[in-house]
């Protein structure tokens, strides 16, 4: 058994009906994974940890018994990468049998120790016999998938940067648009170092819309991801300001683009390593390689308009991303183009109540004010940065980041009520 400590103590319990934070964890390798465990809530714990995104690779199976029942399965069988074993047992007892455990258990073989003793001397004593890790139970499905990613992280390694997938649910909804400007708030707003990925191989607009024209871009990653590394993809990006950086698509029809959802997952790795925050500007398609993409990021904004087809396929695919993705938040919901002027349109309340999602940015439309930001090859900070577009991407960028905007001095006391009442306008 080898040694990676970390130890966890008085585990707060998560309430049922709370959405559950996902965990900041990497995604684990394809390694192999058995569970022992002695209380049937810990055993469902690890195999609903098993079905999430970030264990897709890896192989769990779960069974019951705890130490008892893994020594006698390993007398003849070889051990896995990892195993998660549960004891009931006192330290005294906890102890011995692991150590019987490790008798069976094969050179390199990692274990994780979950106990319902909250001591300080049996955490030194595992530390001391090499168990990568001690988690108190009951524990949270975020606690477990975090407990296996940290037994494979690289201590050397920084933090892997959130991916964010923007994905339209109706053609011409403005996914590219919402996208590109969030990003923006993030990077020159929030001062965080984000990279736009353009999926969009044939008819990307992030090149545009930020007056761009790279030779290089993310079809040459995805033509051979092997060879993705930090210095390639430095040459691959261009820059659009000190904190923002693109990933075109090469917008060229002289061969199809059939993405590889490998190489995809690889190339994007890649990009997460680099920087705090990855913004997918996801094509408005239902591939392999586009399911994947956006069942895996880490955080999902739909875009959809107030109309009929907007919200059947919005709801449609907000079913879908709750069902494959039950630890992470629900995805977000950005209305656009609300108020075209003499178009029937359904009410934000109606459409957030039907599809069970409050939509967290309203945006208004406004022809004059996108159409200016996309001819000069703007954001629309830059064109107009009291507008309220430009505030709902900000808004957005801090739910996105979990931060609170500030408000610059000598704003007027009334402006929160002001809000309020644009708000109900625009809902109405």
């Amino acid at each position: 058994m080898t040694s990676n400590v970390a130890y966890s103590l008085d585990p707060e319990p998560q309430d049922a009906h709370e959405v559950p934070e996902e965990p900041r964890a990497r995604p684990i390798p394809r390694v192999n994974i058995q569970a022992f465990c002695e209380d049937q809530n810990t055993a469902s714990v690890i195999q609903k940890a098993a079905e999430d995104r970030r264990l897709s690779k890896a192989h769990v199976t779960v069974q019951m018994g705890g130490v008892e029942a893994a020594v006698a399965f390993y007398r003849s069988a070889s051990t896995p990468n990892l195993i998660v074993i549960e004891s009931l047992l006192d330290r005294l007892e906890m102890l011995a049998d692991l150590d019987r455990l490790a008798d069976v258990c094969d050179s390199g073989t990692k274990v994780i120790a979950i106990g319902h003793v909250n001591d300080v001397l049996l955490y030194r004593e595992l530390l001391r016999r090499g168990v990568s890790e001690y988690v108190v139970a009951p524990m949270t499905v975020a606690q477990m998938i975090e407990s296996v990613a940290s037994v494979y992280s690289d201590p050397a390694t920084g933090p892997v940067g959130q991916s964010v997938a923007f994905v339209g649910t109706k053609g011409g909804s403005g996914s590219s648009t919402v996208c590109h400007n969030t990003a923006f708030a993030i990077a020159n707003v929030l001062e965080s170092d984000v990279v736009i990925a353009d999926m969009d191989l044939p008819f990307g607009t992030a090149g545009l819309d930020f007056n761009q024209d790279p030779l290089q871009g993310i079809a040459d990653a995805l033509a051979a991801p092997d060879r993705l590394d930090e210095v390639l993809l430095d040459r691959l990006l261009s820059r659009c300001s000190d904190h923002l950086s693109l990933f075109a698509a090469p917008i060229a029809l002289d061969r199809p683009y059939d993405v590889d959802p490998t190489a995809c997952e690889a190339v994007l790795d890649v990009v997460r390593e680099s920087v705090p925050w990855v913004a997918i500007d996801v094509p408005h398609l239902w591939t392999a390689w586009a399911k994947e993409v956006v069942l895996k990021a880490d955080h999902v904004v739909m875009t959809a308009m107030p109309d009929l087809a907007s919200l059947r396929n919005t709801k449609n695919l907000a079913d879908q991303l709750k069902a494959a993705r039950p630890n992470d938040r629900p995805p977000m919901l950005v209305l656009n183009q609300v108020g075209v002027p003499k178009r029937p349109e359904i009410p934000v309340k109606d459409f957030g109540h039907a599809i069970e999602l409050e939509p967290r940015v309203v945006i208004e439309f406004d022809a004059h004010l996108f159409g200016t930001a996309a001819n000069n090859g703007q954001m629309i900070e830059e064109v107009s940065d009291k507008a309220k577009a430009a505030e709902a991407f900000r808004n957005l960028a801090n739910i996105l980041t979990d931060r609170t905007e500030h408000r610059a001095e000598g704003t007027s006391f009334l402006a929160p009520l002001l809000e309020r009442l644009n708000l109900m306008k625009a809902r109405g």
